[in-house]
């Protein structure tokens, strides 16, 4: 099933649902913001139902089990969920410590879960595209500008040509109208997706423009308007957008790049460290 479809699979289904199986669906349609963070057992338990029953209504709307359709269900609502309802999420946490460190093992795993679903030689093949653009262009607002500028900053160091698109309206567009088919963009966008990025990757899209989507899944809105796409392990447990395996995943992709320019950067870095003395930038 494809993204945002897993609603309206249960409301299409709803009519053949056995009396026990339509109480869950019930409470899926009406807090499904819940639900996405429930245990079967937690599941059951507020509808008045058995864990088994559960399954078997997960079965029903054609999931392998309650594991996968609980999956679907994240992937099809991830965007809907406003900032206030992941807030109140986490608030029903019980202990604050254990919520703390929580969070920071759940930062563990989107890192390990990208690193195992990474494609090594994708990542030195799109190295080699930002090398070879006349100029990289990199696109993020929101939380996402964080990365965008991240990724800017660094990418100076390698390439020669490489430009931020700024968030302001007009700017944006002045900033676009310049790209040419020799160069690549970079676009990065996480839940809740950002409609102006989306927006400007589809124009870019109808002027040729070679766009690489940074996103957490291919059924995003930002994989379905691009050339090339990275993916990240993200999950929305909290109010925070966490940053911490996209920004992981852009380290690995500028020391693909720095490897391939390995002389270069080296003469680059020189230059600047000469420059950085004599400026005294550091201590």
């Amino acid at each position: 099933m494809k993204r945002e479809d897993t609603l309206k699979d249960i409301n299409s289904k709803y009519s053949n649902l056995s009396k026990g199986h339509k109480k869950l669906a019930d409470y899926v349609i009406a807090n499904y913001d819940k639900v996405i963070f429930m245990t079967v057992h937690e599941f059951s338990q507020k509808v008045g139902v058995s864990e088994s029953t559960v399954v078997r209504f997960a079965h029903s709307l054609g999931y392998s089990g309650y594991p996968s359709f609980q999956k679907n269900l994240q992937e099809s609502i991830k965007n809907r969920l406003t900032t206030l309802q992941r807030f109140e999420h986490i608030s029903e946490f019980e202990g604050e410590k254990n919520v703390i460190k929580d969070i920071m093992v759940q930062d563990i795993n989107n890192i390990q879960k990208t690193i195992n679903n990474l494609n090594v030689e994708k990542l030195k093949e799109i190295a080699k595209k930002i090398k070879t653009a006349e100029t990289v262009y990199v696109l993020g607002f929101r939380s996402s500008k964080v990365l965008a500028e991240y990724l800017t900053f660094y990418l100076k160091f390698i390439h020669s040509n490489v430009k931020i698109i700024p968030a302001g309206a007009n700017d944006i567009y002045d900033e676009i109208i310049n790209t040419t088919t020799r160069d690549l963009v970079i676009a990065i966008s996480f839940p809740r997706y950002s409609r102006q990025t989306i927006e400007i990757v589809k124009l870019l899209r109808d002027k040729k423009i070679a766009v690489l989507g940074l996103t957490d899944s291919y059924n995003s809105p930002l994989a379905e308007n691009v050339s090339e796409v990275l993916t990240v392990n993200y999950n929305i447990e909290t109010f925070v957008d966490s940053l911490t395996a996209p920004m992981s995943l852009i380290n690995a992709l500028i020391i693909a790049l720095s490897l391939d320019n390995k002389k270069a950067l080296e003469n680059k870095l020189n230059g600047l460290e000469s420059i950085w003395e004599k400026q005294n930038i550091y201590l």
